[in-house]
């Protein structure tokens, strides 16, 4: 067994071994949350049994080596989604730690721009005009109220800024994508980097928005293939993966995620991870949500998401997507500061903050600065470089020989 480590600013390693078990942990990461280089665990088959403590090592210790990888089985992430809840954590958080510094999370801020009146017929949204909700159609803010939001977001120490409409996709609405546009050029002139989901978009709307300065794109999944019939039948789920197919070809960070919650099962859930994961690209964050039920949609009556299904998806995510940003995101205000910590401690380094998630309670402002003084978590500042090189050299190495020698 050889043990592998590289240099960088700033890192710790801690080699065990005994006739049983051999493996390296190693923690590397500057203080711009920027690594060099990360180290890898074992080089042995996958397939090959080991064992510690007189058990054999799970599937999330065997998978915790950080590298990126884009053929994952379906098989071997549901292993890695039912490992052991603590060992899970455990490898989750080393991962996260091979490529980000693990005290410090994006705040961001989602502002509902076009609130309502929605023709989709998500069975999770008070948005959709196919259900009786406290929520009611309203017409795009205006630019005045906009900006400002996206001022006082900063001020707040949000470094990422995303802005949603109601809508299914853009088709005649050129003078409203055109003021969002412009829109997405006043807040990246701000040193913000900025979100945008709209429903689907075509080519030239893509570029468009590529051209304005947009950072990513927000188009979930929601949850499996295969559930998905189930929550929405106004939008394929083909059409979802086309559109994140555009965002990427822009030049566009893809964000998407989905939400449980739903009354899918654990296998559904592995089922939207192994999709997230064997993209061309991993997508540059993806949202984990927890269903909010609200009243007059047809899933009013879902059981709120135990903390420990958010910590397997988030530590499970982490893993098989390294160096994807893993958001926290709707259904964050059910959960204690202390499972917040685990659903941290596992993966997750983004939050949203603000009192309202598009048109859902949030965290209050004050118990996140509180929150984050008791973690000793920092701010993580805006980042504006899409890591697609590095996603197209891996693709490039994979195509030649299957990633199985280096290329100098």
């Amino acid at each position: 067994m050889s043990f592998t480590s590289l240099r960088s600013l700033s890192s710790r390693a801690i080699k065990i071994s005994n006739k049983n078990v051999a493996f390296q942990l190693t923690r590397s990461y500057t203080a711009a949350s920027n690594p060099t280089k990360f180290a890898t665990i074992d080089e042995s088959p996958r397939a090959q049994k080991q064992v510690a403590f007189g058990r054999e090592l799970s599937a999330a210790a065997l998978n915790a080596n950080g590298e990126l990888r884009y053929d994952w089985k379906k098989e071997e992430i549901d292993a890695i989604y039912h490992s052991p809840i603590m060992e899970l954590l455990y490898h989750g958080a080393n991962v996260h730690r091979l490529h980000f510094d693990p005290l410090a999370v994006q705040q961001c801020t989602l502002l509902s721009i076009k609130t309502g009146g929605c023709s989709e017929d998500c069975k999770y949204c008070p948005q959709s005009s196919s259900y009786s909700t406290v929520v009611k159609a309203q017409k795009m803010l205006d630019t005045g109220e906009v900006l400002e939001a996206a001022r006082a977001a900063k001020a707040a120490g949000s470094t990422r800024f995303c802005m949603g409409a109601a809508w299914r996709d853009l088709a005649g609405r050129k003078s409203n994508f055109k003021k969002i546009v412009g829109f997405v050029k006043e807040i990246r002139a701000m040193d913000m980097e900025v979100c945008c989901t709209l429903g689907m978009l075509n080519d030239d709307q893509a570029s468009q928005l590529k051209e304005a300065g947009l950072t990513a794109y927000n188009h979930n999944l929601d949850t499996s293939r295969e559930y998905y019939p189930k929550i929405i039948t106004t939008r394929s789920y083909d059409e979802r993966l086309e559109t994140i197919s555009k965002v990427r070809e822009a030049g566009i960070s893809v964000c998407s995620g989905g939400i449980i919650g739903l009354g899918e099962t654990d296998t559904d859930r592995v089922g939207m991870l192994h999709t997230l994961s064997t993209m061309p690209a991993h997508p540059e964050s993806v949202p984990v949500n927890a269903l909010l039920a609200v009243e007059g949609t047809p899933l009013e009556k879902q059981e709120p998401v135990k903390v420990w299904d958010m910590v397997r998806m988030i530590a499970t995510a982490r893993i098989v997507m390294p160096k994807t940003m893993i958001r926290l995101s709707a259904g964050r205000v059910r959960f204690t500061e202390a499972e917040q910590a685990l659903c941290f401690m596992s993966g997750a380094n983004s939050i949203f903050t603000g009192d309202k998630l598009l048109t859902t309670p949030n965290n209050k402002f004050n118990a996140d600065q509180q929150m984050f003084e008791t973690l000793g978590l920092v701010p993580k500042a805006a980042s504006f470089k899409i890591d697609l090189a590095a996603d197209a050299e891996v693709n490039e190495k994979k195509e030649c020989c299957g990633g199985k020698h280096d290329h100098a």
